[in-house]
Protein backbone atom coordinates (compact mmCIF):
# COMPACT_ATOMS: atom_id res chain seq x y z
CA UNK A 1 0.00 0.00 0.00
CA UNK A 2 1.25 3.57 -0.70
CA UNK A 3 -0.13 7.08 -0.56
CA UNK A 4 -0.25 9.81 -3.48
CA UNK A 5 -0.86 13.31 -2.17
CA UNK A 6 -1.46 16.37 -4.43
CA UNK A 7 -1.15 19.45 -2.15
CA UNK A 8 -2.27 22.88 -2.30
CA UNK A 9 -4.21 22.97 -5.38
CA UNK A 10 -5.46 26.28 -5.51
CA UNK A 11 -8.61 27.20 -7.25
CA UNK A 12 -10.75 30.27 -7.40
CA UNK A 13 -14.86 29.15 -7.32
CA UNK A 14 -17.89 30.35 -6.19
CA UNK A 15 -19.16 28.33 -2.84
CA UNK A 16 -20.91 30.11 0.11
CA UNK A 17 -24.35 29.57 1.67
CA UNK A 18 -24.60 33.79 1.04
CA UNK A 19 -25.80 34.70 -2.14
CA UNK A 20 -23.01 37.34 -2.54
CA UNK A 21 -20.23 34.39 -2.13
CA UNK A 22 -21.68 32.64 -5.18
CA UNK A 23 -21.67 36.30 -7.28
CA UNK A 24 -18.39 37.52 -6.02
CA UNK A 25 -16.64 34.10 -5.43
CA UNK A 26 -13.02 33.37 -3.60
CA UNK A 27 -9.89 31.90 -3.54
CA UNK A 28 -10.16 28.22 -2.08
CA UNK A 29 -7.21 25.42 -1.46
CA UNK A 30 -8.17 21.51 -2.16
CA UNK A 31 -5.69 18.57 -0.62
CA UNK A 32 -6.01 15.34 -1.78
CA UNK A 33 -4.32 12.18 -0.43
CA UNK A 34 -5.01 8.14 -1.51
CA UNK A 35 -4.22 4.95 -0.68
CA UNK A 36 -3.78 2.21 -3.71
CA UNK A 37 -1.20 -0.74 -4.31
CA UNK A 38 1.76 1.20 -5.77
CA UNK A 39 3.87 -1.87 -6.16
CA UNK A 40 2.65 -2.45 -9.35
CA UNK A 41 4.02 0.59 -10.58
CA UNK A 42 6.92 1.19 -8.62
CA UNK A 43 8.10 -2.40 -10.47
CA UNK A 44 6.84 -1.63 -14.08
CA UNK A 45 7.32 2.62 -13.98
CA UNK A 46 4.70 2.46 -16.00
CA UNK A 47 2.08 5.13 -15.79
CA UNK A 48 -1.36 3.09 -16.07
CA UNK A 49 -0.18 0.96 -13.10
CA UNK A 50 -0.54 3.70 -10.78
CA UNK A 51 -2.76 6.79 -9.80
CA UNK A 52 -2.30 9.28 -12.20
CA UNK A 53 -1.61 12.84 -9.90
CA UNK A 54 -2.73 14.69 -12.79
CA UNK A 55 -6.10 12.79 -13.02
CA UNK A 56 -6.61 13.67 -9.16
CA UNK A 57 -5.87 17.32 -9.80
CA UNK A 58 -8.49 17.87 -12.82
CA UNK A 59 -11.07 16.35 -10.95
CA UNK A 60 -10.57 18.67 -7.84
CA UNK A 61 -10.14 21.65 -10.06
CA UNK A 62 -13.43 20.71 -12.04
CA UNK A 63 -15.41 19.65 -9.26
CA UNK A 64 -14.61 22.94 -7.43
CA UNK A 65 -16.20 25.25 -10.73
CA UNK A 66 -19.69 23.82 -9.90
CA UNK A 67 -21.21 26.54 -6.93
CA UNK A 68 -22.30 24.49 -3.94
CA UNK A 69 -23.59 26.07 -0.32
CA UNK A 70 -21.44 23.73 1.28
CA UNK A 71 -17.72 23.03 1.23
CA UNK A 72 -18.94 18.97 2.70
CA UNK A 73 -20.95 18.85 -1.00
CA UNK A 74 -17.91 19.78 -2.88
CA UNK A 75 -15.65 17.40 -0.99
CA UNK A 76 -17.84 14.44 -1.66
CA UNK A 77 -18.30 15.10 -5.17
CA UNK A 78 -14.54 15.15 -5.61
CA UNK A 79 -14.41 11.65 -3.50
CA UNK A 80 -17.24 10.14 -5.67
CA UNK A 81 -15.10 11.18 -8.64
CA UNK A 82 -11.82 10.22 -7.33
CA UNK A 83 -13.46 6.40 -6.54
CA UNK A 84 -15.30 6.55 -10.04
CA UNK A 85 -12.19 7.39 -12.09
CA UNK A 86 -9.36 5.57 -10.44
CA UNK A 87 -10.17 2.36 -9.89
CA UNK A 88 -7.15 0.98 -7.68
CA UNK A 89 -7.62 3.96 -4.85
CA UNK A 90 -8.74 2.12 -2.07
CA UNK A 91 -9.37 5.24 0.08
CA UNK A 92 -9.10 8.66 -0.26
CA UNK A 93 -8.90 12.05 1.75
CA UNK A 94 -10.62 15.79 0.49
CA UNK A 95 -9.68 18.85 2.33
CA UNK A 96 -11.48 22.12 0.63
CA UNK A 97 -10.31 24.75 2.62
CA UNK A 98 -11.92 28.50 2.00
CA UNK A 99 -9.66 31.62 2.31
CA UNK A 100 -10.33 34.41 4.13
CA UNK A 101 -13.77 33.04 4.87
CA UNK A 102 -16.72 35.75 5.30
CA UNK A 103 -17.55 35.01 9.44
CA UNK A 104 -17.09 38.65 10.56
CA UNK A 105 -13.61 37.63 11.97
CA UNK A 106 -9.54 37.53 11.29
CA UNK A 107 -9.37 33.91 10.60
CA UNK A 108 -7.15 33.11 7.70
CA UNK A 109 -9.31 30.10 6.27
CA UNK A 110 -11.92 27.19 6.81
CA UNK A 111 -11.17 23.49 6.46
CA UNK A 112 -13.62 21.08 6.05
CA UNK A 113 -12.65 17.01 5.62
CA UNK A 114 -13.81 14.40 4.26
CA UNK A 115 -12.50 10.46 4.14
CA UNK A 116 -13.66 7.57 2.42
CA UNK A 117 -12.83 3.63 1.63
CA UNK A 118 -14.08 2.66 -1.75
CA UNK A 119 -17.53 2.17 -1.30
CA UNK A 120 -18.71 -1.88 -1.72
CA UNK A 121 -20.78 -2.34 -4.39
Amino acid sequence: MGVIKVENIRVFAHHGCLSQETVIGSDYRVDLNVKADLLPSAHSDDLNDTVDYVTLNAIAVEEMQHPSKLLETVAKRILDRIFLSCKTVEWASVSVAKINPPIGGDVEKVVVILEEYRPNL
